[in-house]
């Protein structure tokens, strides 16, 4: 591999949102990107990394390593059980056999193999990430960096209500209970940070070279109608599969947002977002908003959060890899 590019670690749940497969492919395709491997997470973490196949086989990268990870929260039960995407899988070549129980282990020997070359991509809850970390508390400092789409940070269409009759985001849903918006407190928290808030704590607390979050309320800046969306995707081979997974996602939903592909053309673009420089504290006394992520700017924080998106840069930078 070529000594300029840029070694990345995928944590992933990919067959939920269709934003995963999106950050998938654009690594695959960035010429930039030396992907070392991939972790799943979360319920059918199994079925997860069938689906990351599918786009590595789509892609021609059937060298790229895949390991099912935790699928269980710490402390709490798990609410993102299933993996819907899956139902794509009869269509597409994929690898059905993975390493179990080594997904963490692979990451551990991957990082300290590499010391202050690679970048841990969380796009997911953090229940691998986490563990990980509590495993090998040396790690985050042998990180180049950590890039995670999880957190709000401003009040990007916040509020504190819900209606208990909202029937939720239909019968598509990864989750139990399946009205999202029971245990999201309205919209004041975030999914990757409240699925497994323990874990979010634990990662929080960490002290990496480079420790940077892209918040939902910077992510909902990139969205895509469905129609265009499925004009785009259809003019790459690679994102034909992508294409057929988001037709289960469109069953419930009219648009696309960018969430995972835009912390993941982060790392190769920093003219796409903004960043503040502060520290990241979680809540875990609050029943109702366990997992609340709150930034206090401090110009010696440990952290960094995203606070402006360029997007016309970032869909530039995105499909720029298809063409």
């Amino acid at each position: 591999m070529s000594e300029n590019k840029i070694k990345i670690i995928l944590d992933t749940d990919i067959g939920t949102d269709i934003d995963d497969a999106l950050a998938l492919a654009y690594l695959l395709q960035q010429p930039r990107c030396e992907l070392m491997g991939i972790t799943t997470l979360t319920g059918q973490a199994r079925e997860r990394a069938m689906l990351a196949s599918v786009i590595c086989h789509a892609a021609g990268r059937d060298d790229i390593p895949i390991y099912p990870g935790i699928e269980e929260c710490m402390y709490i039960a798990q609410k993102e059980k299933y993996a819907p995407q899956a139902g794509v899988l009869g269509r597409w070549k994929h690898t059905e056999s993975f390493p179990e129980g080594e997904a963490l282990q692979f990451m551990r020997r991957t990082i300290r193999d590499n010391p202050g070359e690679v970048i841990l991509l969380g796009i997911s809850p953090m229940s691998n990430i986490a563990r990980l970390f509590l495993m090998d508390p040396e790690l985050p400092s042998l990180l180049k960096g950590l890039y995670l789409m999880c957190g709000k940070f401003s009040e990007y269409e916040f509020k504190n209500w819900y209606n208990p009759q909202d029937q939720g985001d239909g019968e598509l849903t990864a989750f139990e209970p399946r009205n999202l918006k029971s245990f999201m407190a309205g919209g004041s928290l975030e999914m990757n940070a409240l699925i497994d808030p323990y874990a979010t704590a634990v990662v929080y607390r960490q002290s990496c070279p480079v420790h940077r979050s892209i918040g939902v309320d910077m992510t909902h800046r990139v969205t895509m109608p469905m129609k265009e969306f499925q004009e785009a995707c259809s003019q790459h081979e690679l994102l034909r599969p992508v294409l057929d997974m988001a037709g289960i996602w469109f069953q419930s939903k009219a648009e696309v947002c960018f969430h995972d592909p835009l912390a993941t053309v982060c790392i190769f673009n920093e003219r796409v977002c903004e960043f503040e420089r502060g520290n990241v504290d979680i809540e875990l006394m609050s029943d109702r908003l366990l997992g609340y992520t709150f930034f206090e700017k401090s110009p010696s924080g440990k952290h960094e959060v995203a606070a402006s998106v360029n997007t016309v840069e970032f869909f530039k930078e995105y499909f720029s890899v298809f063409r």
